[in-house]
């Protein structure tokens, strides 16, 4: 009776220091850095993430039970439908792992997430989304929560016995307790430069982009493609037309204006307050003037598509039919592979967005049109976070900047009757469009995000916008910044702070594990106090045993 006694006792006491030794430490935590999905007012409108705050369990998308749960989430997992069904069951947070390589990213799963990511990012919600970039800690979470949401479909004792044993919880937390507040003050600027053309009282065209980007995550939002790739083509057609211009012997009778436009993920609001600025107030501006026509550049890194996309169809004999004569003889001539064509949308006064750029200059009744591969203005590709070097070809780049480039030229120094596209070729030996030069410009533009609620400050992004101000000032004449400040009472858009957080990810045994284990200290004290309790009976049997054991 005493050896099995002491054999209990000691078996007990065995799995008790084990189990204990198996647990992670209640200090175990590792810190990383947590972007929030996009929070904004447009007007009236509200979209985006109320909520920063999460205390929550680590649960895998595919859980059951998601409820006051934070659901960890990697690209394949991200859907319209996932993402839905943790909100119908009030999940505390979604956490979406980016992986590092997005370029190893099939083109599906991309499809997916961009579809899901444009249309959450259409409605308000209380529930906190946040993007973190992949690393070893966070996978290992990531395979935990999965490991563990795969064995419920096993049977309870299974479920049990890996919940007491092996099974590692997560607590993810926020610990940031401060109300989100509103952004009201943030400035945008518009850079603009000239090359003045041959002659006095010239037309003037005007050649522009937005340079600001959008995605789920301002942080995290590079816009290489959109719309990086239009101002790097726009500054290279800068370099290019000022040596052209520097000699005096080949100026064309027209003037450039070139501009870079802020706030074009929002209703293209420096467009609008840089075009208010010129037409009601300066007098000297060349917007004023004869205006031949606006060309605005938008994604245009990638794809075999050329679309232009015009507020109306132009008449025959005007410089917009002319210029969009010589895009086609262009392509059709040199690139007959791309798919070109021209896409027709009016006006709407009574719609709350502006769909592409030309339309704040056409309601000023200046002709224009924008030029990007996208069809429809409404497509995901327009603001994604997975919107990164890896999804612009510069050879395309490239063969859209030459595109623009001849076609401008060709209708700036009439070579229509001078010869064909394949026989007259302006922009090479020395004018050649530089592979290098569009690369270069494309790092500097992706090195940053280009949110605009970062780029009035944050050093590196202001340092950014100095930079292109630099590019304009080294080419161009008549340089200027205008920064426009919204109305705090009314402004036109208001962001939140708290768009980047500090995560903690804690690693515990399950609440099972700590009852499992009590239990094991409660048997073995208990059997420390039998012992105790009865030591002169279990001193008489163990000595009677002895004893026979000698006889």
């Amino acid at each position: 009776m005493i050896l099995r006694t002491s054999q209990v006792a000691a078996l007990l006491l065995l799995s008790s220091h084990l189990l204990h030794a198996s647990a992670l430490p209640a200090a175990s935590s590792y810190e990383f850095k947590a972007y929030r999905m996009q929070q904004y007012n447009l007007h009236q409108d509200k979209y985006g993430c109320r909520g920063a705050i999460v205390v929550a369990e680590a649960r895998s998308a595919v859980d059951t039970s998601l409820t006051r749960r934070c659901v960890i989430m990697k690209l394949p997992d991200f859907t319209t439908e996932s993402y839905l069904e943790a909100k119908r069951q009030n999940a505390a947070a979604v956490l979406i792992l980016l992986p590092q390589n997005i370029s190893a990213v099939s083109e599906d799963i991309m499809q997916g997430f961009t579809v899901a990511e444009s249309q959450i990012l259409q409605q308000e919600t209380l529930m906190p989304v946040y993007v973190v970039p992949e690393d070893d800690q966070l996978l290992y979470m990531y395979e935990e929560v999965n490991k563990a949401a795969a064995t419920k479909s096993a049977s309870a004792l299974v479920r049990v016995l890996r919940s007491i044993v092996s099974a590692t919880a997560f607590q993810i937390l926020v610990s940031n307790n401060s109300p989100i507040n509103q952004v009201t003050d943030t400035t945008i600027i518009t850079l603009e430069g000239v090359l003045l053309g041959a002659g006095e009282d010239q037309p003037t065209i005007v050649i522009t982009a937005h340079y600001d980007t959008f995605g789920l995550a301002p942080w995290l939002a590079y816009g290489a493609d959109s719309n990086g790739s239009g101002v790097t083509i726009l500054l290279e057609l800068v370099r290019i037309f000022q040596r052209l211009y520097s000699d005096p012997r080949s100026k064309a009778p027209y003037n450039l204006l070139f501009s870079l436009t802020g706030g074009g993920k929002y209703n293209f609001l420096g467009t609008k307050h840089w075009l208010g600025e010129n037409m009601d107030h300066a007098e000297s501006s060349l917007l004023h003037d004869n205006v031949a026509f606006v060309l605005c550049l938008d994604t245009l890194g990638t794809g075999d598509e050329l679309y232009l996309h015009v507020s109306r169809p132009p008449k025959p004999g005007t410089s917009q039919y002319d210029f969009i004569l010589q895009l086609e003889q262009i392509i059709s001539a040199r690139f007959p592979w791309v798919r070109f064509g021209a896409v027709h949308k009016k006006i709407n006064l009574q719609e709350t967005t502006v769909a592409w750029e030309h339309e704040c200059y056409g309601m000023k009744r200046i002709p224009g049109f924008t030029l990007s591969h996208i069809e429809n203005p409404k497509s995901e590709l327009r603001g994604s976070i997975l919107d990164t070097m890896a999804q612009v070809d510069i050879r395309k780049l490239k063969r859209n900047a030459v595109i623009v480039a001849e076609s401008l030229a060709r209708f700036m120094y009439n070579l229509s009757d001078k010869g064909s596209p394949k026989d007259i070729q302006v922009f090479k030996g020395s004018l050649d469009i530089q592979d290098s030069r569009l690369s270069a410009l494309m790092a500097m533009m992706t090195s940053v995000p280009r949110a605009v609620q970062l780029l009035d400050r944050e050093p590196e992004h202001m340092l950014l916008l100095n930079s292109l101000e630099q590019e304009f000032k080294h080419y161009l004449k008549q340089v200027h910044r205008h920064t426009f400040h919204q109305d705090r009472r009314d402004p036109e858009i208001t962001f939140f702070d708290q768009m980047s957080q500090p995560m903690m990810m804690y690693r515990v045994k399950p609440a099972a594990f700590d009852l499992f284990l009590g239990g094991c200290i409660a048997g073995y004290l208990g059997v420390v106090y039998y012992a105790i309790q009865n030591f002169g009976n279990i001193y008489t049997q163990f000595k009677a045993t002895m004893k026979a054991k000698h006889q």
